[in-house]
């Protein structure tokens, strides 16, 4: 009976210290600059960020386990009425894989895919973002101010299901930049 109380007392406390630590921290990818500017009637985005993959995310990269980095985008219209008009949700994920038998990377999007090399040369091109299209001038008030948001992260979600217990409590799995907010008016 004394050891039933003490398992259950060591699982209560383990659970408490758990519930009380909070969110685990996760690895920062810093946002270097971002901008909006209007173009031939298309709003088009151009960003880079300070990207690398951490030891972790390179070994598991290297055993063949893709990693998946989703760049979203938000842009909303300010209402003081009611909440805001989200106008343009975007999220665009890569699909990071190493080969090893042709000892390259390739990195997919969409209908897209490039081989790289090199991981810098993987880090260099999911870094920068160039004149990416997100919304049809028409679809925006002239003289109107719009807020923009936009961040980088590792999607765990889409990581092989017994990486994705590991990814909640591991500090290693768990990369993203904070949301980078400014102003926008066309």
């Amino acid at each position: 009976m004394r050891r039933l109380c003490a398992a259950r007392l060591a699982a209560g406390c383990a659970l408490l210290l758990v519930l009380c630590c909070g969110p685990v921290r996760a690895d920062t990818i810093g946002i270097r600059y971002a901008e909006l500017h209007e173009e031939d009637g298309v709003v088009l985005l151009s960003a880079e960020f300070n990207f690398t993959l951490n030891a972790t995310l390179e070994e598991a990269l290297s055993k063949g386990i893709p990693l998946y980095i989703d760049l979203e985008f938000e842009l909303s219209r300010p209402r003081w009425y009611w909440i805001d008009e989200k106008v343009v949700d975007q999220v665009t994920t890569y699909r990071l894989a190493y080969a090893p038998l042709t000892r390259q990377y390739r990195v997919g999007s969409g209908l897209m895919s490039q081989s790289f090399a090199t991981l810098d040369e993987v880090e260099r091109f999911i870094s920068r973002v160039t004149s990416r299209p997100v919304a049809n001038a028409s679809q925006l008030a002239k003289g109107t101010r719009y807020d923009a948001a936009l961040r980088l992260r590792l999607d765990a979600n889409q990581l092989p299901k017994p990486l994705q217990v590991s990814a909640l409590a591991s500090r290693e799995w768990q990369l993203a930049s904070d949301w980078l907010r400014w102003g926008f008016t066309p």
